[in-house]
């Protein structure tokens, strides 16, 4: 039996929420299919923790982390605290701490979702973005002084390391040559961002040399913006910096019928820590408590998490029952123009899985 154990930290918001469904969707893939075993652990991390003890995990909380194959996060953020303590102390505490620096956010219009496009065609948008996670724009680093004087500044330094740009820029360069397409786009603001930037671009042309089964062109960050609207079929695999691939993908999520749906893998490719895997939608607090968030981002984040942990067929089931709910159309929640509650949705998944005749 494999066994896998997995780190469910909710956080905030509607994470307790969406990170519920999900669990119980992957606890029915274990009893279907069988041959292997989530040993979830539960971790209440976030707002409430911080409100109590003054910090978003205890001290030792990364250390804690480091023994599981994966992370099932929810989300951070909370109205009682400001958010750059809540997503310092908490998510990017992780991200960083754990090097989990490829940022992997695929966007596909599902069956029977609506893009808010003019000519959304089905097979219109089929993208993944690549986003940089640990430095750049989102380094941390810079500061504030004279602070509450007229001369006080604040500073946010971005950070670019040959070598971080060099591996996150190799694998979405790999991560394109694996899909049908073999297509990838670059985007950069080196006309305006005459250091950092240049390097960005520079290391590019050294590593996509060795590259030469790639369609590969390169854009401005807005005009990229304008590009996903008006050609969405031109686009498949695209890398930025943290910043920009950040902005892309919450565009990428719209573009595809809504953010709720939308899944992120954090990983650390070489597998020395833990990768983590969460919906994009934040913690939503207007709708908290009501009983309609949107739990297909969660699904989907999970079908990412089975992947990486090497459990194909489970995550193909799941991803087929996602698929199956959105083009059946009689169970969509109120993001995706229907009135199911999260509890209805995540009952529609679990009914697909129970029927699927698929067993490893």
């Amino acid at each position: 039996m494999r066994e896998y154990r997995i780190a469910a930290i909710p956080g905030d918001g509607i994470g307790s929420e969406v990170i519920d469904a999900g669990i119980r969707v992957l606890d029915s893939l274990v009893k279907h299919i069988g041959g292997f075993n989530l040993s979830i652990t539960h971790f209440p991390w976030g707002t409430d923790f911080y409100l109590e003890h003054g910090k978003m995990m205890p001290d030792d909380g990364l250390e804690q982390l480091k023994k599981f194959d994966a992370i099932y996060f929810g989300s951070a953020g909370d109205p009682r605290v400001p958010d750059h303590i809540s997503l310092w102390g908490l998510r990017l505490a992780i991200c960083q701490s754990f090097d989990q620096y490829a940022n992997v956010r695929p966007s596909i219009l599902l069956p029977g979702v609506q893009s808010p496009l003019r000519d959304g065609a089905a097979d219109s948008i089929d993208w993944v973005i690549i986003r940089e996670n640990t430095e750049g724009e989102y380094a941390g680093a810079g500061g504030r002084v004279h602070s509450g004087h007229a001369s006080e500044v604040g500073l946010d330094v971005s950070v670019f390391t040959r070598s971080g740009v060099e591996r996150i820029q190799r694998f979405a360069l790999d991560l394109a040559r694996s899909r049908p397409q073999k297509k990838l786009t670059f985007v950069t603001k080196s006309n305006a961002q005459r250091h950092g930037m240049v390097m960005w671009d520079d290391i590019f042309d050294q590593l996509c040399s060795k590259y030469s089964d790639l369609t590969i062109d390169k854009m401005l960050v807005d005009a990229m913006t304008t590009r996903m609207v008006l050609d969405p079929k031109s686009i498949d695999v695209v890398v930025a910096t943290n910043l920009h691939a950040d902005i892309l993908s919450d565009l990428a999520a719209a573009l595809s019928g809504s953010m709720g749906i939308a899944p992120t893998a954090n990983l650390n490719p070489e597998g020395e820590f833990p990768s983590m895997f969460e919906p994009i939608h934040g913690s939503a607090f207007d709708i908290m408590g009501k009983d309609i968030a949107n739990p297909i981002g969660a699904f989907w984040s999970a079908v990412m998490m089975l992947n990486h942990l090497g459990e194909a067929s489970a995550a193909q089931i799941l991803m087929n029952a996602i698929e199956k709910c959105t083009l059946d159309g009689t169970c969509l929640p109120q993001d995706l123009g229907g009135a199911a509650t999260t509890e209805q949705v995540t009952d529609f998944i679990l009914d697909m899985i129970r029927g699927s005749n698929d067993r490893v």
